[in-house]
């Protein structure tokens, strides 16, 4: 279900200024990021010396296997609770046990598919593998964050996110003091840490909700408005991961090992573009109520899209050294890192385009885009990485990142938004910054 463009409008704030939690809201979750982007990268590091290169190689491929597992139990109800309850806050508790259901029952098929997958495939740690794939089962209770989210308040999910990374880089530096070598091990550890975390969440958003007094009533159609949502989530996550399958058949553990290093630096680079693209729906779908949407695209994202090429062009000539400077062998994945780098920056404007059409209400069209660029990805990967190694995985997400925006831009433009009906040229900020700090920091580094 789309929400309206026109809802929940307060009467007495123009659309052109969103509300100051927005803005506090994605402050909060960049530091709450960059302190979990800390404690990954340090679990990295922590195993990048002590497992053998192969035994490190499959903990990062279980980390993006738990990542897509993330949104197969979310399954678009996060999104939808919030449309429901935004303006209808009576309606929570009703939300809350369907999308909970949802979320239990998604979950659990997350532990078939990859909890019995492993015990038949006799992968090692098998055993701790299907205990860990149980933790996405508790986003049943982490959807009363919604409380949260329907108030711009972002503090208490904030602390619970970042409780969750503290908890898991504790649980794997204590099994690192035991000497335990067991990969799948350290992937239970991390999944423990959020279990924990998760369950502090329900019980800090139960005080939060108001009194239940009788049976919650039926929320019709709440799956049926979720699965659209759902689906894109799972599309986005799968292409975005998928290459670690890749990658693990064709190259081996060692180098996708080397690989996911550059990929969460990849991750960590892009975190604006997804927290200001968050913030800004319920301002953008204000203007698009308006008719201003591509007005306001034209404000917000050629100034981003640029800070973010220039930011990326001073780091290409630099991959192999900052890669060394996690771990000595690491810097194999600079030429795979380039790419990254670029799909970094195509990130910054797929990310608001893509955004800009939720905010037009073609949920249909998000779901398009991102399945077709899910099939794109496969069939690059499939050519490319047998090739390429993992410089082809690299440059495919470069490929399948570039397409997601050409293909929201194309969206918008048959909803009726012509960003590039004027200023056209703003939009040339990205590749052109990108080009010259790259030219400039190239002088810097052969000097």
């Amino acid at each position: 279900m789309s929400a309206p463009v026109n809802a929940a409008r307060p009467a007495a704030r123009s659309s052109a200024e969103p509300p100051r939690g927005v803005w506090s809201g994605t402050a909060l979750q960049v530091v709450g990021r960059v302190w979990s982007a800390s404690c990954t990268l340090g679990t990295f590091a922590l195993l990048a010396h002590w497992l053998e290169p192969a035994a490190f190689g499959r903990f990062t491929f279980y980390l993006a296997v738990f990542a897509w597992l993330d949104s197969l139990a979310n399954l678009g109800t996060g999104e939808v609770a919030v449309q429901r309850t935004a303006t209808d806050p009576e309606a929570i508790h009703a939300v809350l046990a369907a999308g909970r259901r949802i979320r239990v029952l998604a979950g659990l098929l997350g532990v078939v598919l990859v909890g019995g997958w492993a015990l038949l495939e006799g992968e090692s740690g098998a055993v701790w593998i299907l205990l860990a794939s149980f933790y996405p089962v508790t986003h049943a209770l982490e959807l009363g964050a919604v409380v949260f989210r329907n108030r711009i308040s972002w503090r208490v999910p904030v602390m619970m996110r970042s409780a969750a990374s503290t908890m898991s880089f504790v649980f794997v530096l204590a099994l690192r003091l035991a000497e335990v070598r067991e990969p799948a091990l350290y992937v239970l550890g991390v999944a423990a840490g959020s279990t924990i975390a998760n369950v502090l969440l329900h019980f800090a958003a139960k005080r939060a909700l108001p009194p239940l007094l009788d049976a919650p009533p039926p929320a019709p159609n709440f799956f049926r408005d979720a699965l659209p949502l759902g689906l894109s989530a799972l599309c986005s996550q799968m292409y975005f991961y998928i290459d670690n399958v890749f990658v693990r058949v064709f190259v081996g553990e060692t180098e996708l090992g080397h690989y996911n290093v550059a990929v969460r630096f990849m991750s960590l680079s892009i975190m604006i573009a997804q927290y200001v693209t968050l913030a800004a729906l319920p301002w953008l779908m204000r203007c698009h109520a308006e008719g201003r949407l591509a007005e306001a695209l034209g404000n917000l994202g050629p100034k981003t899209f640029a800070a973010a090429g220039a930011m990326a062009g001073l780091c290409w000539p630099w991959t192999y050294e900052i890669l060394e400077l996690f771990h000595p062998g690491t810097g194999a994945a600079s030429a795979s890192f380039r790419w990254l780098l670029g799909a970094s920056t195509a990130i910054y404007a797929g990310s608001l385009f893509v955004t800009a059409v939720v905010a037009t209400g073609s949920n249909r069209s998000k779901f398009a885009i991102t399945a077709f660029a899910l099939a794109l990805n496969l069939g690059a990967n499939f050519y490319a990485v047998p090739r390429f190694g993992i410089t082809g995985a690299g440059c495919t997400t470069f490929v399948t990142e570039s397409v997601v925006a050409i293909g929201a831009l194309i969206a918008l433009h048959r909803a009726g938004v012509r960003v590039l009906s004027s200023r056209a040229w703003i939009w040339l900020g990205g590749p052109l910054a990108f080009a010259l700090a790259a030219a400039a920091s190239s002088l810097v580094h052969g000097a």
